[in-house]
This record gives C-alpha cells, sequence and structure tokens, in this order.
C-alpha cells in the first residue's frame, strides 16, 4: 500500500483531465444559469426549447463533477497516500476558509451591486433586496443557508457545502490518525472515507433536508477522495483493487436503492480519474494542455462572477434591445462569452493577489515577531 510521494510531473495526463472537467463544468453552470433565471433565454427556449429545458433542468448535474474533484484534491493535500491526516485539523481548516471566503465575498458585493443596478431596468425574481448586515455577516462566514439567509448569488451555496466538507473530511483523517499510537493501519482511512461516503449515499443523500449539511453531498466527495488513493500508479494491483471496491460498491449500492443520476455522474467521475492517474501519457509536453490548464484554473472565479455579470446584461436586453427571438439569444451568447471573460479577470485580478497577500501575511507577522 505505501508509495512513493506523487507530484504533479508524475501524472500530468490526470491534472489535465481534472482542469478540462472544470472547464466542462463551469460553462454548464453558467449555462444552467442562464436559462434558469432568464429572462434572455425565455426567448431563445422559443427556437431551441428542448437545449434551453435540459439546461435549465438538467445541466446543474456538473456540480457533482466539482464535488467529486474537490474531494480527490483534498485527499491529495490532506492524506496523499491515506497513511496520516492533519496534525492540526482547525489549522488546516481555517486555511481552506481564508482561500474560499475573501474572494466569495468580493463576488457577494458584485452580485449586491448587480440587483442594485439590474433593478433599475427589469423587474425579475433573480435580483435579490438589498441585503441586511446580518445577511451580509452570514455570507461572510459562509453560514447564509444553515442560518436560512437567502443567498445573495446563485452557487453561493456551493462554497459554503464546498468548507464544511474540507472541514468533515479534515476531521475524519485525524480522527483516524489518533486512533491509533504509533501507525495509522493501512487500509483505516480508506476504510471509514468508504463508510462515510455510503452512510452520505444510502442515508444522507436521500432526504432533501440535509441539503445544506455536508453529509448530503459527502458521497460524490468522498468518491473523489477514494479515487485519489486508488489513482496512484505506483500502487499494487492488490491494494488498487481493495480501494475501487470501498469506491464503487456503496455508491452501486446507493444506486440500486434508489437511482440518482448525479450519484452514477459521480461514480462515472471517479472512475475516470482512477484511469486517467493509473496511464501513462505518451507525451508530457508542459505546453500541452496550456488552454485546458487556463480554463481550468480559473473556474472557480467564473463559478463566483458569473452571476453578477450575466444578471446585468439580462437587465440590460431586457430594458434597452428588441425583444426578438435572436436579438435575445445573441444576449445569452453574450453574457456567457462575457462571464468567461470576467472570470479571467476576476481570477487574475482578485482570487491570486488575494491568495498571496492572505498567505504573505502570516509569514511577515512571523518574521517580526
Amino acid at each position: 500500500m505505501k508509495s512513493a510521494p506523487i507530484t504533479l510531473q508524475q501524472r500530468p495526463t490526470e491534472y489535465a483531465t481534472i482542469n478540462l472537467l472544470k472547464a466542462i463544468s463551469a460553462q454548464l453552470i453558467v449555462l444552467h444559469h442562464l436559462a434558469f433565471y432568464g429572462p434572455m433565454a425565455d426567448y431563445t427556449r422559443e427556437a431551441l426549447p428542448d437545449l434551453i429545458d435540459w439546461l435549465a433542468q438538467d445541466a446543474r448535474i456538473a456540480v457533482q463533477i466539482f464535488l467529486v474533484i474537490g474531494g480527490f484534491l483534498a485527499a491529495k493535500s490532506l492524506s496523499p497516500q491515506a497513511l496520516s491526516g492533519p496534525a492540526n485539523p482547525l489549522k488546516t481548516i481555517l486555511r481552506r476558509y481564508t482561500k474560499l471566503a475573501p474572494p466569495f465575498f468580493v463576488a457577494i458585493l458584485l452580485a449586491v451591486a448587480a440587483s442594485w443596478l439590474a433593478g433599475l431596468w427589469m423587474t425579475h425574481d433573480a435580483i435579490s433586496a438589498p441585503p441586511s448586515a446580518g445577511q451580509l455577516l452570514a455570507h461572510a462566514f459562509l453560514l447564509h443557508d444553515v442560518l436560512a439567509y437567502d443567498a445573495l448569488s446563485a452557487g453561493a451555496w456551493y462554497v459554503a457545502i464546498d468548507l464544511q466538507l474540507y472541514a468533515m473530511f479534515s476531521i475524519l483523517l485525524w480522527a483516524c490518525s489518533r486512533a491509533s499510537a504509533s501507525a495509522t493501519p493501512t487500509y483505516l482511512i480508506p476504510a471509514m472515507t468508504a463508510i462515510a461516503t455510503g452512510a452520505s449515499l444510502l442515508y444522507f443523500n436521500l432526504d432533501a433536508d440535509w441539503d445544506v449539511w455536508a453529509p448530503y453531498f459527502l458521497g460524490s466527495y468522498g468518491l473523489g477522495a477514494l479515487a485519489w488513493w486508488a489513482s496512484d500508479p505506483a500502487r499494487r494491483p492488490r491494494s488498487v483493487a481493495i480501494l475501487l471496491l470501498m469506491m464503487t460498491v456503496p455508491a452501486l449500492l446507493a444506486l440500486t436503492v434508489d437511482f440518482r443520476s448525479r450519484i452514477a455522474l459521480a461514480l462515472l467521475i471517479a472512475c475516470v480519474l482512477v484511469a486517467f492517474g493509473r496511464t501513462q501519457a505518451a507525451s508530457t509536453a508542459p505546453g500541452q494542455w496550456r488552454v485546458v490548464s487556463s480554463a481550468g484554473n480559473i473556474s472557480f472565479s467564473i463559478f463566483l462572477v458569473h452571476f453578477p455579470v450575466c444578471l446585468i446584461i439580462n437587465a440590460a436586453f431586457t430594458r434597452f434591445a428588441p425583444q426578438d427571438v435572436l436579438v435575445q439569444t445573441a444576449g445569452v451568447i453574450l453574457a456567457w462569452i462575457a462571464s468567461m471573460i470576467a472570470g479571467a479577470l476576476f481570477h487574475h485580478g482578485v482570487e491570486l493577489p488575494l491568495g498571496r497577500a492572505l498567505t504573505l501575511a502570516p509569514r511577515r507577522r512571523a518574521a517580526l515577531a
């Protein structure tokens, strides 16, 4: 079971696959919100009813890809060989919070401004009322759904759930490490992850009342974590087989009990990640996947800022453009493209600078101490 440390250079195909999946998922989420919230897409539906209905209802399943990849990367970061967990889970959770919350809150402020501007041009359910101080504070701490505040931006729930899942997984890994006084038993961490995954898929995910809490989504996240451990090309076949059983059995059992397309997709993505992790690429040239890598890197920023961009363009086309199918469809395409551009600008102008500033600040304080 024990293997050498895994680096990005050793698994280029897998990381290219992740970036490609993230890029595709981000596009689907943007198009889903454009179709779901309208009103431009309401005109497009007249010409393309099946496409718009699919985007509005089914494209949201793409969030499962983000959940699986989230678990996959969390396992890579927190327990790459599944032999130990973080020594200080609270510190680990705080580090995750400082990565997610600052750019998220900037995006929330942009959404508030976009709602104000859009409200001057149209009346629509997608426009949020001016937020209260408590609502803003709840968003700042990623507690808006838990405290029953209306979300100020589409997709805000996912950022909060991501933090909850990371926190739960960190504590699970830490508890497993503490369970043994000397060394963590070889399969303890994967086994406990598989049990938690099964509990989510067979109980919590069947009850929508849990959908503001991490256990509802832990099944997909856990499949991603198990996929990381199973995808290590240095593992022996027997070890991989055991990990694959831990990954697939809970998911297949859950699908037998109650088939859910979102869980089927999560299992498929986990299997894809395992397959690409264990396949050595014929060419690993650094520039080979540059476009895909860039698209994947900005996917989180696109996820954060596309809603205010789409809201303003919807409002502008409602107020100033002809209510014509072709014109309004052009507005949908414009909003889609503008979301990509805004995501790239937000990534380089907000997400990365904030991340660097928050990383350097503790080091500077330590140096001055």
